[in-house]
């Protein structure tokens, strides 16, 4: 569910960049910003990234419907969870600009749009029933701590928190990418 929530974004943000900018190739990518052994995660330059920073699980949320009734004693309550995403603009350092101009938009986006349901959003995953975004404001000394733990230098960026997010095991499901080649390894 959470990368149905985030590829959700990331489709309607691209579709907005393209009407807007007329542009024609997708700028808005799911990834990490750095991978696990600091080298850069984003494949190619002049990206708009959405990370997830952090999950917590909403205590303010109360849901209609998600009581203990008429579940088994082994299944677990679906809980509501929030989502804080980072929007950074990864673009080469000559294009700084440009990185605040797309920063720009995807403000300007979720500003315009901060809910999504299945009336506005028809390409919604079928298990996500609402989603509103809500930007964070964040203290200096907070955003350096969040650059620091992702293990990146700063770029042009924004968070947000995401509601709505009805977390329920039983609809977990796997996701597998699709293949699209199979890469030759030179072993020596």
């Amino acid at each position: 569910m959470i990368y149905a929530c985030l590829n959700c974004l990331a489709d309607e943000m691209n579709a907005f960049f393209k009407s807007r900018l007329k542009i024609h190739e997708d700028k808005v990518v799911v990834s990490a910003i750095v991978n696990q052994n600091g080298s850069i995660a984003v494949q190619g330059e002049n990206k708009v990234l959405i990370t997830l920073v952090n999950v917590v699980r909403d205590t303010n949320m109360k849901r209609e419907g998600l009581s203990a009734a008429g579940l088994s004693a082994n299944t677990a309550k679906p809980i509501c969870v929030q989502l804080h995403l980072m929007i950074s603009c990864y673009f080469s350092d000559s294009n700084y600009p440009e990185a605040l101009r797309f920063l720009s938009f995807a403000i300007g986006f979720l500003q315009e749009k901060n809910v999504f349901d299945h009336t506005n959003t028809p390409r919604m995953d079928k298990d996500l029933e609402k989603l509103i975004f809500e930007m964070e404001s964040v203290e200096p000394e907070r955003l350096s701590n969040i650059w620091s733990v992702l293990g990146a230098k700063y770029m042009p960026s924004v968070l947000y928190k995401v509601r709505l997010i009805i977390y329920d095991s039983n609809k977990v499901s796997e996701y597998r990418p699709v293949v699209t080649g199979i890469a030759e390894n030179n072993l020596q």
